[in-house]
């Protein structure tokens, strides 16, 4: 069986995308999705991601780590997602659709992607680090020089240690390199390595960065090894609702493979 697939990164996040709207796709084989998302033996992506028909909003989203197992939500490929259903003429400059985490407004415009997040109401602030979850679990570090970290070596350590042990969770750290902005590197569990770019961790970052007073701005710059990001929300307490994720989401190729 041939395939038809859709390449497309977020700042550098790469995404397998398929048109599942006739629901073909076989969601339960683990194997084949990881060996899709593959960089040696498939055609390589941090995650792949299938666009399906939704009973009330636009589409769903439907997403899976390179792993091959579902996955929690996932920033920029909901915002990769949305540039393929633009693509594809489901939606024009704006939609509404379903996900793991809930619904999701977005809109696109030459490129550019703003997605609307999960509202955040509870984060742990430890001495160590902060723990919240924007539509993903997330681990933030802030740091002095975080070029110096060893993502992978020392993010696994921490996804795999106490509290977290299987259930796991993403590792950020992040250096302040301005009033507004930081520059973030991020382990992602799935992938199990460090990835180029993490939009819900950005978005945790931005978070934990006003709710620990490092910074009194609500609309906050991010830069990842694959671009610069932004994140705005409202802030009232413990509540940070009205959460934006924009940046660039950027069709790269399509083509067919056998199954």
């Amino acid at each position: 069986m041939k395939l038809h697939f859709y390449k497309y990164q977020g700042t550098g996040n790469d995404f397998i995308m398929i048109d599942n709207r006739s629901l073909f796709f076989p969601k339960n084989d683990v194997k084949l999705i990881n060996k899709l998302c593959d960089r040696r033996f498939g055609i390589g992506a941090d995650g792949l991601i299938l666009l399906e028909p939704s009973e009330n909003e636009d589409f769903k989203m439907i997403y899976f780590n390179a792993d091959g197992n579902e996955g929690s939500m996932c920033g920029n490929g909901g915002r990769c997602l949305v540039a393929f259903a633009k693509q594809l003429n489901v939606i024009a400059n704006k939609t509404t659709f379903d996900a793991v985490d809930g619904l999701h407004f977005a809109t696109v415009e030459d490129g550019i992607v703003s997605l609307k997040m999960i509202d955040v109401n509870k984060i742990d602030i430890e001495n160590s680090h902060s723990f919240l979850n924007t539509g993903s679990p997330h681990d933030i570090r802030f740091c002095e020089n975080v070029n110096n970290v060893n993502v992978k070596e020392t993010g696994a350590k921490i996804r795999y240690g106490a509290p977290y042990f299987e259930t796991g969770t993403n590792v950020n750290f992040a250096e302040q390199i301005g009033d507004n902005h930081f520059k973030v590197r991020t382990y992602e569990r799935g992938v199990e390595d460090e990835t180029l770019a993490c939009g819900t961790g950005v978005t945790a970052v931005a978070i934990a960065a006003h709710k620990t007073k490092k910074t009194n701005d609500t609309t906050i710059k991010l830069n990842v090894l694959g671009g610069d990001l932004e994140v705005s929300f409202e802030a009232n307490g413990e509540n940070y609702t009205n959460v934006f994720l924009k940046g660039p989401a950027t069709f790269v190729f399509e083509g067919d493979i056998t199954i």
